[in-house]
């Protein structure tokens, strides 16, 4: 879930199945009762029926977790990375980062970095298209050490330069669950 109104779908869901979240957050829901067999495959359907999945597994609801705070903290443009990334996902996931890290490589087969950088880059995309934001000022809103470094980073991810893509007036971006 990346939005508002992806939690609002979800709850939506999950009350007209008659259950009742105590929590949603970006891909997680918790919910007030301790079983659900007896629902869970009508919850399921009807949440792919919108483009979510159900994750079970212990080791993609931690991949899930990294993907949602990677997404929340490029998203938000208030969000600063106070420190690295990899003490920032160790901090709110309460793992080693070499765990979340080796984890993550083995499920999705990129590293977390480069999933933090796509996912960067695609922000960079959606703020040339709008054109209200400088380079400078995208290179500032994402934390960019400077426009040059930015600009390098999209040229090896994208294949041109942030001028050129801005020219081409591209406006098919991937969906943010998709990026990687």
């Amino acid at each position: 879930m990346v939005c508002r109104r992806c939690i609002a779908a979800v709850e939506k869901v999950m009350t007209d199945h008659d259950l009742h979240p105590t929590n949603i957050v970006l891909g997680e829901v918790q919910l007030a009762e301790e079983d659900i067999d007896d629902k869970k495959e009508q919850v399921i359907a009807a949440l792919e029926a919108l483009g979510f999945e159900w994750i079970d597994d212990r080791k993609e609801r931690m991949v899930e977790a990294i993907k949602a705070l990677i997404v929340e903290l490029v998203q938000d443009k208030d969000n600063e990375l106070e420190v690295n990334l990899s003490d920032y996902l160790s901090k709110h996931l309460h793992y080693e980062y070499t765990t979340i890290s080796n984890l993550f490589s083995e499920l999705n087969g990129i590293t977390i970095e480069k999933y933090y950088i796509a996912q960067k880059i695609e922000k960079v995309k959606e703020l040339l298209f709008y054109d209200e934001l400088s380079l400078s000022e995208i290179s500032d809103r994402l934390h960019y050490s400077s426009v040059a470094h930015l600009s390098s980073q999209f040229k090896k991810v994208t294949g041109m330069t942030p001028s050129a893509y801005k020219k081409l007036k591209i406006t098919k971006r991937k969906p943010l669950d998709e990026v990687s």
